[in-house]
């Protein structure tokens, strides 16, 4: 499948500061109330090298080679969080890594926890991310990936269980696609859409209610540098220049201080952000151009 890659969606033209720094969570905090920095020094993002921050990005945000159904819309409460309407249904934060696997891990969890959800806890299994990086040849590996492409995978080929097949890209090479899972399991058992099923919900409404209905989504957007300086509160760009595209797991909407926002699983562990979530403000950084989910197929499970 072939697609144009435009520039500054993956890796951006970066200024040679590195991102992280006293100046910036200054500037952030002159700048906003809805968000507050995590001070320098105990970021736990500090460590990497600007090259490896880039790294942890790794979605291609370009339209979609198709068009795909929206959501049906319904009434949605103000509030909603997936963890408190569905608990351990709703699964815990992960790590991609040095691995431009975002794509992967965003579309991996929603998935895990939709299967979860549908089958009220029957299928309560974290799926592979690794599957799809090691396998989906449409993608790039831990060079990134189409949103779109990876639920077409789940769709026409499925992936295993994260137990069969682990995440071992982390170093930022993928292995080969595994024939035989690590855990004695039935390689053939795969976890897939319902034919036909793949949903990219268009606005505030329709994600709104698909997640309420249905469960979390996998969004993406277009990440500043400020965002590596995220400890809490409602983001919004502020500062710096676009350091790629990311995509994530939208789990819950609400307000705070007026602000509606999008509350999201992030993948680069529980360390950094509020535990490894963050709210993001509606309509911000394109967060809404691209949401994908479908519908799990319980046949066999």
């Amino acid at each position: 499948m072939f697609k144009l890659v435009v520039a500054g969606t993956i890796v951006s033209m970066a200024a040679a500061s590195h991102p992280i720094n006293a100046d910036m969570v200054k500037t952030i905090k002159a700048k906003t109330s809805l968000w507050q920095p995590i001070d320098t020094d105990a970021n736990p993002l500090n460590q990497y090298t600007h090259e490896q921050l880039l790294s942890m990005l790794g979605t291609y945000i370009v339209p979609s080679n198709k068009q795909y159904p929206g959501s049906e819309v319904v009434e949605t409460p103000s509030d909603f969080d997936a963890r408190t309407q569905w608990g351990n249904k709703v699964h815990p934060i992960r790590d991609q890594q040095q691995c431009g696997s975002c794509w992967a891990f965003g579309a991996s969890e929603a998935f895990s926890d939709r299967f979860a959800i549908a089958s009220n806890g029957k299928v309560n299994v974290v799926l592979s991310p690794e599957e799809l990086v090691s396998c989906d040849t449409n993608d790039y590996g831990c060079n990134g990936g189409y949103m779109d492409m990876a639920w077409e995978f789940l769709e026409n080929h499925g992936v295993t269980s994260d137990a069969c097949f682990p995440y071992t890209a982390g170093s930022g090479f993928a292995p080969a696609c595994a024939t035989k899972c690590a855990n004695g399991e039935d390689f053939s058992k795969k976890f897939k859409c319902v034919a036909g099923t793949i949903r990219q919900s268009q606005g505030v409404d329709q994600i709104k209610s698909e997640i309420y209905q249905n469960g979390p989504v996998e969004g993406a957007f277009t990440v500043y540098e400020d965002f590596f300086s995220y400890s809490s509160g409602v983001y919004h760009h502020v500062s710096g220049g676009v350091a790629g595209g990311h995509a994530i797991k939208i789990l819950g909407f609400g307000t705070e201080n007026g602000t509606p926002y999008w509350l999201c699983a992030n993948s680069w562990g529980t360390g950094w952000g509020m535990q490894g979530f963050f709210k993001i403000k509606q309509g911000d950084c394109g967060i809404e151009d691209q949401v994908f989910s479908c519908t799990p197929d319980l046949t066999g499970h």
